[in-house]
């Protein structure tokens, strides 16, 4: 660039000059690097669901003379409102939506399921599968073919992450022994687990699944399965909202527990949200939030829970960074982000 200073005429300095600017205008720059690590490979948007209002206000109650289908939210009138994909589209208006906010994404499901999530996007998707043999409570994956899973390609799935673990909707403690030898496999391979701790949605034990149980989803019911798998890397889905009190004493005990703010992102009334996650960035553990979506309905939702992030005006440049990248590289031992 010197050079063309000095030697350029007045004309040909215009000329690049202006060129360059048309370029910069023309060309949309990438945004940071994001990693979601809360997503579900479904094939469609989750069944039922309708265009809806994120950050409900309310939640409502419900009559057990009438059948309920609707987790009790609240209808309102609210901008903007999620809007499933349309029939067929759900895979290719996500991954778009991926490619457009630069987004990298942990996806759970079986096998089969999140091949076609890493066939659509083979850049951007980290494979996640679990013990869990479809909806059935109690049905298990063979510990052999879990394995087989988790061995890395081409001898086996090359899996990366073991999840979603969802005992919580068995009623079972995550510490329950008949589990125990799932952790036990994921600690020998050096696999992160992500389990489902603390919210469930409204009414669901009335609504869809009788045998949910709350109190299973107390962050602390994790002590004694991390003091038998002390080598054990485990990601606290929905970071165990809304006990914040008993999740700021596991991540106090336990250095190498993370949190992810999937579904309670946009689950819930706004002011709360945000008092839940600057509650964990202020005692101290801003190092260990991660960012996530429970993505499985609405396309717009990882644009929408990402401004979540990055509007918080109690978060500094860098924790927002940590938060929608950082934090998660280190628990999945990824690079750090190129990018601030």
């Amino acid at each position: 660039m010197s050079s063309l200073r000095q030697t350029a005429t007045p004309y040909l300095l215009f000329f690049t000059l202006s060129a360059a600017g048309l370029l910069a205008q023309n060309t949309t720059p990438t945004p940071p690097p994001v990693l979601d690590v809360h997503v579900h490979a479904m094939d469609e948007s989750f069944p039922g669901m309708s265009a809806t209002c994120p950050n409900q206000s309310k939640f409502l109650a419900s009559d057990p003379a009438t059948k309920e289908s609707s987790n009790g939210w609240s209808t309102e009138e609210c901008t903007p409102k999620l809007t499933p994909a349309a029939k067929g589209e759900y895979i290719k208006d996500v991954v778009a939506e991926m490619e457009r906010l630069n987004v990298t994404a942990v996806v759970f499901g079986d096998p089969a399921s999140v091949q076609k999530w890493r066939d659509a996007a083979p850049n951007r998707v980290i494979p996640g599968t679990s013990f869990d043999n479809g909806m059935a409570p109690g049905a298990r994956v063979p510990l052999d073919e879990l394995r087989k899973d988790f061995t890395p390609a081409p001898n086996g799935g090359g899996f990366k992450v073991m999840g979603e673990i969802g005992l919580q909707y068995e009623g079972l403690s995550p510490s329950d022994p008949s589990v125990d030898q799932y952790f036990a496999l994921a600690e020998e391979l050096d696999i992160p687990v992500a389990i489902h701790m603390g919210t469930g949605g409204s009414g669901r034990a009335n609504i869809a699944m009788p045998k949910f149980r709350g109190s299973m989803g107390n962050p602390l019911l994790l002590e004694e399965l991390l003091a038998r798998h002390p080598k054990l890397r485990v990601q606290v889905m929905h970071a165990g909202y809304p006990m914040i009190d008993n999740m700021l004493t596991l991540l106090q005990a336990n250095s190498h527990v993370y949190v992810d703010v999937a579904g309670l992102i946009w689950s819930y009334p706004l002011k709360e949200v945000n008092r839940y996650i600057q509650r964990l960035v202020e005692a101290g553990f801003e190092d260990r939030v991660m960012f996530g979506t429970d993505q499985f309905q609405w396309p717009k939702l990882m644009s929408y829970s990402i401004s979540l992030i990055q509007n918080a005006d109690y978060l500094t440049p860098d924790q927002k960074r940590d938060i929608l990248y950082n934090n998660a590289a280190r628990f999945l031992r990824l690079p750090p982000s190129p990018t601030n």
